[in-house]
């Protein structure tokens, strides 16, 4: 039996997709602006985020390579033969399947469309050392350059559309937010109550995308020591009266990530801690004062420090203020770019969509301990800042159970 190297298998019909085929066309455009510009004939792109901003399909690597190959007249998926003729179906232009007959094929199968001897971009940030050398192997480029960089900053100013899908998730997200403050007891586990934001964001969004894939909807729902981390996952806790918690709801939609944070505490709220929280919320309506175009993130970021080191709790600030949004979540993609941190100088401009979310972690055994924080999206206009998150923030809200 003849075992090809390559095969196109265009299997059913092609899938709605998150965006419009001239969304994906003025992507592309974008991207072989940026090729054209560095002298490259080609680029292989790599990361999940990419493939997806670029063609629409959100790949599953199980252990598989996969990639996205731009040349000047072509933008081809290359996906593996477990997935059958989803990669096509799921993404705005071709695809071509490889096999795995024999080692490497993924390989023979990228030079197939991008030739051999050319100028290839890729993705510094993402190829292994191992994988930049099958590049080399494989298409024998004359050069080889990075585009991660360019291709980011492409990414960081979202189209009308995208802005559209993202305001869509701080909806679902505010949903989520309402059915998790539903499900707080005294008594509950940390999990059942994250369940509770999780059912409820992904049965709304599949009301509102019926077209949609759905897949990492998640809920980091967190109480007492376990709010001392903004990433802390999901344990089987029980909420005890006066407990700190932190409601997290982060709905994926096609690919695209937004989030809700919230301080909350369960049943009452001491004094020590009441203060600490409304020195937050105060931080927090600060730093969304000051997004608008031509603001500095770094700049941003040193004036919400100063603000907290002159209420004496610039200490217990663990990490940035906030940052880009769009194709990213806890698995891939980070416009790291657009970070609201003192070693990032990007200047904010319209189409940007940025969180805001200041974030103070008093450690066990003080008073007021346990992690405050919370999160806001917000899209940078012409003349300021739209806040796209409609949940409320503060203690008059959030005292619950």
């Amino acid at each position: 039996m003849h075992r090809p190297v390559t095969y196109r298998f265009h299997n059913g019909t092609k899938a709605p997709l998150p965006f419009a085929a001239g969304e994906y066309a003025a992507r592309l455009a974008g991207l072989r602006g940026i090729l054209s510009e560095a002298g490259l004939d080609a680029c292989l792109l790599t990361s999940m985020h990419n493939v997806a901003y670029y063609s629409g399909f959100l790949y599953c690597s199980f252990g598989r390579p996969y990639g996205l190959v731009v040349t000047a007249t072509d933008a081809v998926v290359i996906g593996a033969g477990i997935d059958a003729g989803q990669p096509w179906r799921r993404s705005a232009g071709d695809a071509l399947t490889y096999t795995d007959w024999q080692r490497d094929n993924y390989w023979r199968a990228v030079a197939e469309i991008a030739g051999t001897g050319g100028a290839i971009g890729y993705e510094a940030d993402h190829l292994s050392v191992e994988g930049l050398g099958k590049l080399d192997t494989y298409l024998a480029p004359t050069r080889t350059s990075p585009v991660n960089a360019a291709l980011m900053a492409q990414r960081m100013v979202k189209s009308p559309a995208e802005i559209a899908l993202i305001r869509e998730g701080a909806r679902v997200a505010d949903a989520g937010g309402h059915a998790i403050r539903e499900a707080v007891r005294i008594g509950a586990r940390e999990i059942d109550v994250a369940m509770a934001g999780r059912d409820a964001m992904e049965a709304e969004i599949a009301r509102a995308f019926p077209d949609a894939e759905y897949r990492d909807t998640w809920v980091w729902f967190q109480s007492g020591p376990n709010t001392d981390g903004a990433h802390n996952p999901v344990t089987a806790r029980e909420i005890a009266r006066g407990d700190i918690l932190s409601l997290n709801t982060f709905p994926m939609i096609s690919g695209y990530y937004t989030a809700l944070e919230r301080t909350m505490f369960a049943g009452e709220v001491d004094p020590a801690s009441l203060a600490l929280w409304q020195a937050n919320v105060a931080a927090h309506e600060y730093g969304m004062a000051l997004l608008k175009p031509g603001a500095r993130c770094s700049d941003v970021a040193q004036a919400i420090n100063a603000f907290l080191a002159e209420r004496d709790l610039l200490q217990y600030r663990t990490f940035g203020y906030g940052h880009s949004f769009g194709i990213l979540s806890h698995y891939y993609g980070r416009e790291a770019g657009l970070e609201l941190r003192e070693d990032i100088v990007t200047v904010l401009e319209p189409g940007m969509v940025v969180s805001m979310e200041p974030m103070l972690t008093i450690p066990e055994g003080q008073p007021g301990a346990g992690g405050y924080r919370e999160h806001d999206i917000l899209v940078i206009t012409e003349d300021g800042a739209e806040n796209i998150t409609g949940y409320p923030y503060g203690p008059e809200f959030n005292v619950v159970g």
